[in-house]
């Protein structure tokens, strides 16, 4: 608005001076074509009924100049140019506020007034529109910015979810206008290419640790049983080799590639077929109360795996202080377009400051544990396979005792 006000101001001044010229000029000529006698009657008539006077100019006249700012000072430039350099301009007369223009007939002098354009102020209409267009084009270049700098950083926050979940193939334009952007999306297409290859040299890398090691250890298994003697230490043999197969089976599973395939499962019989694998009573006990209506969007392996860590878990870690026995408890509930099904023991718990680091590859939960068999993998499996299935997993000390797991699962429709 100031940059038109001041191409406005030129033009606008040269006009109103060239008005007020041309008054001056219609008037004098007219009373130069009257008379003494009648000027004064023509004086009050040109007076009367106009916004233009015409006064006679007294010697005790108290008057302003015109000139206060850049545009009177243009008016006044150009009213002398065109009347002669002694028109006097002034802004009043005798406290009488207006455009006033001094000019001599013969020995007569007179004053002019008319209303000056700088004093015409706009409407208050006229500002609110002014007002709301100036307001409006404002909203509507900020929304077009914002929209400009959110796309960008919309799909670089949807590539960063999407390497979270797994997918380590998104990829973000590298020809955007903005040279900012273009930088930040080059830099995660490289950051996603090396997380890639490297999660690729890692799953070759175990493949190979596993095929290797898997074929010395069926050796010694064979050499174990046909040369060592004793029952006993060829028994006790044969279970550290055991061990040793499964945890290589838990490096597999939690470097096993993140792809799923999601599905309606029924948690109730996928958890009564897992459970029928851990048949020794003395060690697992498996109470399941999931009803059959429970349906769930997942990956029936992944999911089997899941429960499967999850009572393997409890067998290790989960039994009773007096009955030396792991009870465990699987219970669900529905909640909007979630369900919940939950694993409990009814062993230790765990201290609550390292319940949080319980995923965590290799982490067990207490130094008493440290002695155990198991490669601290199980639950940072369980973790990712519900990631990789679109849930989460909870954990949480029981109020009574016992750690209790909350697998959240989305709903099968229907």
């Amino acid at each position: 608005m100031q940059t038109l006000r001041a191409l406005e101001l030129e033009p606008r001044a040269v006009q109103e001076a060239r008005q007020t010229a041309a008054l001056v000029n219609l008037s004098r000529g007219s009373l130069m074509q009257a008379d003494a006698v009648n000027r004064v009657a023509l004086v009050k008539s040109l007076a009367a009924g106009s916004p233009v006077r015409i006064l006679p100019r007294e010697p005790g006249d108290r008057w302003e100049p015109y000139e206060v700012d850049r545009f009177t000072r243009r008016v006044a430039e150009q009213l002398r140019a065109t009347l002669g350099a002694d028109a006097i301009v002034a802004s009043s007369v005798n406290a009488q506020p207006g455009l006033w223009v001094g000019f001599s007939i013969d020995r007569d002098r007179y004053w002019m007034q008319s209303v000056s354009a700088n004093d015409a102020e706009l409407s208050q209409a006229t500002w609110f529109v002014w007002v709301g267009i100036a307001l409006l084009a404002t909203l509507v270049g900020s929304i077009a910015i914002a929209g400009l700098i959110n796309r960008p950083l919309k799909q670089l926050s949807f590539a960063a979810s999407r390497v979270r979940e797994g997918d380590l193939d998104s990829r973000l334009d590298e020809n955007t206008l903005t040279s900012e952007i273009r930088e930040v999306n080059r830099g995660f297409n490289r950051m996603a290419r090396e997380l890639a290859r490297v999660e690729e040299d890692r799953a070759v890398m175990l493949a190979g640790i596993s095929h290797d090691l898997r074929t010395p250890l069926a050796r010694l298994r064979l050499e174990t049983e046909m040369s060592v003697g004793e029952e006993e230490a060829r028994r006790n043999m044969a279970s550290d080799i055991d061990q040793l197969d499964g945890i290589i089976d838990k490096f597999m599973d939690y470097a096993r590639p993140g792809e799923t395939q999601l599905r309606a499962v029924e948690v109730a019989a996928l958890v009564e077929r897992e459970a029928a694998r851990f048949r020794d009573p003395m060690q697992i006990r498996i109470h399941s109360r999931v009803t059959p209506d429970v349906q769930v969007l997942a990956d029936e392996t992944e999911l089997g795996r899941v429960f499967l860590n999850l009572f393997e878990n409890a067998r290790r870690y989960g039994r009773g202080t007096y009955t030396g026995v792991a009870e465990v408890t699987v219970t669900s509930v529905k909640t909007g377009p979630w369900a919940i099904v939950s694993v409990r023991d009814n062993g230790p718990g765990v201290a609550p400051d390292k319940l949080a680091q319980l995923t965590t590859p290799f982490f067990r939960g207490d130094a008493a544990r440290t002695a155990a068999t198991g490669a601290g993998l199980g639950l940072a499996i369980v973790d990712k396979a519900m990631h990789r299935m679109g849930g989460s997993l909870e954990l949480a000390n029981a109020p009574d005792g016992g750690l209790v797991a909350h697998l959240r699962l989305k709903r099968a429709p229907g």
